[in-house]
């Protein structure tokens, strides 16, 4: 049942990365800004997920490995700072790197404190 669990929570989280890169793109942006929000975005929801008591093992399977899993990409975050340093960008590549250190574990911490709270 597990596997179905978080095959379900990838079936949401990989198609909804798919649409928020892509809308980064439309809307003029580089596709390492729709990396970032969903790394971020992915992080946070972990973060509560992780800071409630008594959740169920199939919830975390569901939304923590399923969802959290396929929204969040550290593949894509690597391959957009290796393009970034390609372009020889290189502010911006560690600026992308930086961030997304830092807003995603700074969402996941604070999605854990409010949720435990």
């Amino acid at each position: 049942m597990t596997p179905l669990l978080v095959a379900a929570g990838a079936l949401v989280g990989a198609p909804l990365r798919l649409l928020t890169i892509r809308l980064a793109v439309r809307a003029g942006w580089d596709p390492a800004v729709g990396t970032l929000a969903v790394n971020v975005a992915g992080s946070a929801v972990l973060g509560v997920l992780l800071g409630l008591t008594a959740v169920p093992a199939a919830v975390l399977a569901l939304v923590g490995t399923g969802f959290c899993g396929a929204l969040t990409t550290f593949s894509t975050f690597g391959a957009d700072v290796l393009r970034l340093v390609e372009a020889r960008a290189l502010r911006r590549a560690l600026a992308h790197a930086a961030a997304t250190v830092v807003l995603g574990i700074g969402a996941a911490a604070l999605g854990y404190v409010l949720a435990a709270w």
